[in-house]
């Protein structure tokens, strides 16, 4: 079953590389992109089911012993994220066959778009800092080509900015972890993490940069996850290219790096957590009000939903930094609701752009009266972002917030609390906008007819709405009944706090598979 860790890599760069084979043939790259996609959502929840009941799995490449080889591993908290690129990367590719412009596929969007899917995924499974590296400029090389695909001037400046700040990132990450190799001698996550649970074995010079270091990453998976002060690149780029783009870069991209953080946070970073989580608590509070003061100065869709990202980003670093069982369970709750919520909104902006024409909120209207359908897909995502129950968002947050008050940190979750009524705001304000008022004078006027022939053209409707309607299914299922989740996320948390099977197979059972002949 270990072998299993291989395919969610192996698959997407199979693809990719069947694609760039048959660059010219259009409908036939569209069809083996969506076989690929298929194939990774299968593999992933295979993955996932062995994973599942508590299960840590792990494997050496070339049968390298651990920690000198490159280790893949999976627990339950990394198979999730797997699971859920997965299936947000199949919804995309579904989407984007009917919002994809011949021009854009010429230059290569479908082999970009696998390859940027076995970056995530490689950095969800890596087991040592390096690769975790590698993984990143996958991501960063093919998502900003992504990004800058067609050559829009406004792509362009974004794609500038983009790539600067991620640059720097880059160069921060890669400093950080020549320093922690050379203090360690090793860079395997389980092999530091079994060294710090033993700090007698530890130098004075080894435990002091133990206490610095974590300040390098969290700059570097700062920058990456749009965390506050360093998150101005994300919605200066992020509505500048197509929407299908935008909405997978807002599931996984950032997510990655809130991944990151809390995998060495919770593994390795861990010598002085008074210390460390105080700030990511401090931050974590920055992120929320910053990212949605933004959002409720909007008035261009895209630009709205890009602030919401980093506002949202906020609540996933508040429980790492409460750093408690329940706390850490909300983050990995709150990690999958927050990929289904703003993928889904960005999916249904798209919507109404296709019909409209604009992302504009003060030329939209009357898209209430017009269609029920899409005014209903809107309004899940939208609401279970700000944590109305029975919805996904809501308990989520709810598990935040009791975490916070348990531990007596009134302030963030005062923070968390405000953030919550903004982000309604800001989401009635779209509602008021682009569905409840009329249509503006002097425009297309949007009806039911409209509408209708706009997705009935070029047999669009499926590919639209099919993706749409199945994460809003979800996010109802994840709120009705969301025990199942809870536990999974419960045990996710109780993994990451107690990391002991993570290195024991890592270390020594995957260690015995590679040795043995």
């Amino acid at each position: 079953m270990n072998n299993l860790l291989f395919m969610p890599i192996v698959i997407p760069l199979i693809t990719a590389i069947c694609l760039i084979l048959l660059w010219r043939q259009r409908v036939i790259q569209r069809l083996v992109s969506l076989v690929g996609c298929v194939s990774l959502f299968l593999a992933a929840a295979l993955l996932f089911s062995f994973v599942a009941p508590g299960n840590v799995l792990a494997i050496q490449a070339a049968n390298w012993p651990a920690p000198f080889g490159i280790t893949l591993v999976a627990d339950t908290f990394s198979a999730l994220m797997v699971l859920v690129a997965a299936f947000m990367g199949l919804s995309v590719a579904i989407y984007s066959l009917a919002t994809l412009d011949p021009e854009r596929e010429s230059f290569g969007y479908h082999p970009l778009y696998h390859i940027m899917l076995m970056g995530v995924c490689g950095a969800f499974l890596t087991g040592d800092m390096f690769n975790m590296y590698v993984w990143y400029e996958v991501m960063l090389i093919s998502s900003f080509v992504l990004l800058t695909l067609g050559g829009e001037r406004s792509q362009l400046e974004g794609g500038v900015k983009y790539v600067t700040l991620n640059l720097l990132a880059s160069t921060l990450f890669l400093i950080a972890t020549g320093m922690l190799y050379g203090t360690m001698g090793t860079l395997n996550l389980a092999d530091l993490g079994e060294r710090m649970r033993q700090p007698e074995t530890l130098s004075d010079l080894q435990l002091g940069l133990m206490t610095t270091l974590p300040i390098l990453y969290l700059l570097a998976f700062g920058i990456k996850s749009a965390l506050f002060p360093l998150f101005f690149w994300l919605p200066a780029s992020y509505h500048t290219p197509p929407i299908h783009v935008t909405a997978i870069f807002s599931a996984l991209l950032t997510k990655v790096g809130i991944y990151s953080l809390v995998r060495v946070f919770t593994l390795v970073f861990i010598a002085d957590t008074d210390f460390t989580h105080t700030i990511l608590l401090v931050i974590a509070g920055l992120t929320m009000i910053t990212g949605v003061l933004g959002a409720v100065a909007q008035m261009e869709m895209r630009r709205l939903l890009s602030f919401h990202i980093v506002s949202q980003i906020g609540y996933l670093l508040m429980g790492l930094g409460l750093f408690s069982p329940l706390s850490l369970a909300g983050t990995v709750f709150f990690m999958v609701h927050v990929i289904l919520a703003k993928s889904a909104l960005f999916l249904v902006g798209g919507v109404l752009h296709r019909v409209a024409g604009t992302y504009d909120l003060k030329k939209l209207g009357g898209f209430y009266r017009s269609s029920i359908m899409l005014s209903i897909l809107f309004f899940l995502p939208a609401f279970s972002l700000a944590g109305i129950p029975p919805l996904s968002g809501f308990w989520a947050k709810f598990a935040l917030v009791r975490a916070g008050l348990e531990l007596g940190q009134y302030a963030i979750v005062t923070a968390a609390l405000a953030v919550s009524i903004l982000t309604l705001f800001s989401m009635t304000k779209i509602w008021a906008e682009a569905f409840w008022k009329a249509q503006p004078p002097g425009k297309v006027q949007v009806d039911a007819d409209q509408i209708s022939r706009t997705l009935a053209s070029g047999q669009t409707a499926l590919p639209l709405l099919l993706p749409i309607v199945v994460i809003a299914a979800l996010m109802v299922i994840i709120g009705v009944a969301a025990d199942p989740v809870l536990a999974i996320s419960q045990q996710a948390a109780n993994q990451l706090l107690d990391p002991t099977d993570y290195i024991n197979v890592v270390l020594h059972e995957s260690a015995s598979l590679a040795n043995s002949p």
